[in-house]
């Protein structure tokens, strides 16, 4: 310990020897904090991207979301199973111990441990085996075109940090189980924590040992969570803040007007859904008792046909969305473009119709849970949805809350009607979505499939486009699999989200689609 200490001095000391000449602090906000600093305790996707300047993976996305080396400078294959990378020989953790294959199949094993969640993306991944000190042997379970984007998530961790820490399992958010990595870091990327204060403020220190040639000028970052809309565009346009990941609709035209800071907008790979519990025997938080109405497709798709999403479109977004017809956006990788139209049309009479022959010609009360800091307008957006589906006769009861309690629901699966979302990230491709959120939960895959839908002619598709390495015919297979989804009603798809950053004139963020901040692409005047 007294080691690493001196280490994490000695690069503190030299980030601010060379502050003195050229200190660029960078401050910045969004509407949620990170929720830990173990980077496979959680599948949250702001966390992911915050991490990622932390802890880095063998791959990793550039800002156009495309494949690049990271830890590993090289791969190749060398059956239909198996990929070989090797490794940097020139990478350091931060406390100054060197990477090697041992560190990549410890955290092969650390991220299979009980509190994980980011296992639940590794589906397609049999083993890590090392080969020598800087050659590792990644076998997949069978021929798995997109690993390298699946491998995103697997960012490496020090055995011997972890081993030190009494960290050599993940922390378990769910069963409220931390350990030293949930607040702790010691990763090879950009950037190493300096100071952490959960909702309040997370300081990180550039790493001054990285193995890659910086392009951005920062020596500091702060970074503050700040839920409310209104007092994170005042603290931006104070000058508090150089930056904001998380700028509302109703600001933009305030802030480009400013004339000292500017907004830049563009969609989001990020498709905005609901969910329904449908594998309970009797639904939770509803006056329906002894059976289940979302088990009945009738009343799936009574809900569908009562939710109006260009209204939604016109009164919440202000203009800005896309109504989706399908649970991933048209600009992922394989997504089949025919399927973006609205499945069933807006129809409130057709909805009560639909009602009364499934047995609830008066509704019936059920609980949506949405959080009410993670989306744009997501508590809008669902008190829009209460009203709408109360016209219908559905009553809502309102379970609103942050962020870190509602992501808890998501996993332990206390819900029963429930907003979510998915990008199709870290993967950047729409099979990411089917896995995750479609697929019959099991151990490898469905692990954000918490309404529990299933359906096995679904599930036989996965591993025809999981191993079809052919781009037109896999697009064709994804088009099938997305049309049982879809007509099974599994879930209700709303829209694709607009990414509104802001920040002060001369501060080049680089946005992406993916809607990640990558701090090390980031440059201040």
């Amino acid at each position: 310990m007294k080691k690493q200490l001196l280490a994490l001095g000695l690069a503190l000391s030299m980030t601010l020897g060379s502050a003195v000449v050229e200190a660029k602090t960078f401050t910045w906000a969004a509407s949620l904090d990170v929720m830990s600093m173990d980077p496979y305790s959680t599948n949250n996707s702001f966390t992911n991207s915050f991490m990622n300047n932390v802890y880095e993976g063998l791959v990793r996305f550039n800002e156009k979301v495309e494949i690049e080396p990271a830890l590993a400078e090289s791969w190749q294959t060398v059956s239909p199973t198996v990929w070989r990378f090797k490794l940097r020989r020139n990478v350091k953790f931060h406390n100054g111990e060197a990477m090697t294959a041992d560190d990549v199949v410890f955290s092969w094993q650390r991220v299979q441990s009980p509190g994980s969640i980011a296992k639940l993306n590794l589906g397609d991944v049999k083993d890590v085996r090392k080969v020598d000190a800087f050659t590792v042997d990644v076998e997949t379970k069978a021929p798995f075109p997109l690993l390298l984007n699946e491998m995103l998530n697997l960012p490496i961790m020090s055995k011997s940090w972890c081993e030190a820490n009494n960290a050599k399992e993940t922390s378990d958010l769910q069963q409220k189980k931390e350990n030293f990595a949930n607040r702790n870091t010691n990763g090879t990327g950009p950037f190493m924590l300096k100071s952490r204060e959960v909702d309040v403020k997370t300081v990180l220190l550039a790493n001054p040992s990285w193995w890659d040639k910086p392009r951005h000028n920062l020596t500091e970052i702060n970074f503050t969570p700040i839920k409310a809309d209104a007092t994170r565009t005042a603290s931006l346009l104070s000058g508090v803040l150089d930056a904001s990941v998380s700028v509302p609709l109703q600001d933009v035209q305030r802030i480009n007007s400013s004339g000292t800071f500017t907004v830049v907008q563009g969609p989001d790979l990020r498709t905005i859904f609901l969910g329904m519990d449908q594998f309970r025997d009797e639904l939770l938080y509803s006056d329906v008792k002894g059976k289940n109405p979302f088990k009945d497709i009738r009343v799936r798709k009574a809900l569908y046909q009562a939710i109006d999403v260009e209204a939604i479109k016109r009164s919440v977004m202000r203009g800005l969305s896309w109504p989706a017809g399908m649970i991933v956006s048209p600009a992922l990788n394989g997504a089949p473009q025919g399927l973006n139209t609205r499945l069933l049309p807006f129809n409130p009479d057709a909805s009560k119709k639909l009602l009364a022959e499934a047995g609830y010609p008066d509704g019936f009360t059920v609980g949506l849970q949405c959080p009410n800091d993670r989306y744009v307008y997501d508590e809008q957006i669902c008190l829009a949805i209460s009203s709408m589906l109360g016209r219908v006769g559905i009553k809502i009861t309102p379970q609103f809350e942050p962020t870190a309690k509602w992501n808890i629901r998501l996993n332990t699966q206390d819900l029963s009607l429930y907003m979510m979302s998915h990008a199709g990230l870290p993967m950047a491709d729409a099979y990411a979505i089917l896995s995750d959120v479609a697929a019959t939960r099991s151990p490898s895959r469905g692990g954000l499939n918490s309404g529990g839908y299933s359906n096995p002619a679904f599930d036989a598709m996965l591993p025809k486009i999981a191993t079809e390495l052919d781009p037109a015919k896999r697009k064709v297979l994804m088009g099938e699999a997305l049309s049982i989804e879809r007509n099974d009603v599994a879930y209700i798809p709303l829209h694709q989200q607009p990414i509104t950053w802001a920040s002060k004139k001369g501060v080049e963020l680089r946005q992406s689609p993916d809607n990640q901040l990558r701090l090390w692409l980031v440059t201040t005047p």
